[in-house]
């Protein structure tokens, strides 16, 4: 059985880390490969108005893995109801692709937040949780249900919201970014300021 580790969010726009992160779970072992699951509305973000269009989220993200065979961008969630919750994503994954078995990948910052998710009770029954390391939010390792792992990596110290803040005011982004994907945001005008 596959082992495909699901990590999703709004990717606004999908960053360096983001990729390295992925390319690291897989390569310790963890999953077999990792689909970067686009989400089209966050239920914890409401009011996104900085939130790039669905569509230009994902090809970009289509952009960024195009080198590496174990990463996939996915628009699973853009035909589900929204607010897209994970719970439902999940169960609709599992109904999808029986064949695979579904990890889930998050962030220490989402971790802390998870009891206060759609059917987190659900969400463990079925699936292998995977925490990767974000500054300022620590995890007991030892205080981790069954089924939940930290992964250990290095603090990746890249944001969406700092690279979406420098390109508005027209500064060079291009540190956190794949080269391809700078160029695109770039060439359509992509997060500059109004």
């Amino acid at each position: 059985m596959k082992e495909t580790g699901i990590y999703g969010g709004s990717f606004n726009p999908i960053h360096k880390g983001h990729v390295q992160l992925a390319e690291t779970i897989c390569q310790e072992g963890w999953v077999d490969e990792v689909w970067f699951l686009v989400s089209p509305q966050n239920p914890f973000k409401q009011d996104a108005t900085d939130l790039m269009d669905e569509q230009v989220r994902l090809s970009l993200a289509q952009i960024a893995v195009r080198n590496h065979p174990r990463l996939k961008a996915c628009d699973f969630e853009f035909s589900l109801p929204r607010p897209s919750y994970t719970a439902h994503t999940l169960a609709a994954l599992r109904k999808a692709y029986p064949e695979r078995r579904f990890t889930l990948i998050i962030g220490a910052d989402n971790w802390q937040t998870f009891p206060l998710w759609k059917s987190p009770e659900e969400i463990l029954l079925h699936h292998r949780i995977l925490i990767y390391p974000r500054s300022g939010y620590p995890i007991d390792e030892a205080a981790l249900p069954a089924g939940v792992d930290l992964v250990d990596m290095p603090l990746l110290d890249i944001s969406s919201t700092a690279l979406r803040h420098c390109i508005a005011q027209g500064r060079d982004a291009s540190y956190g970014l794949d080269a391809a994907v700078w160029e695109e945001i770039r060439r359509k005008g992509y997060y500059l300021a109004k």
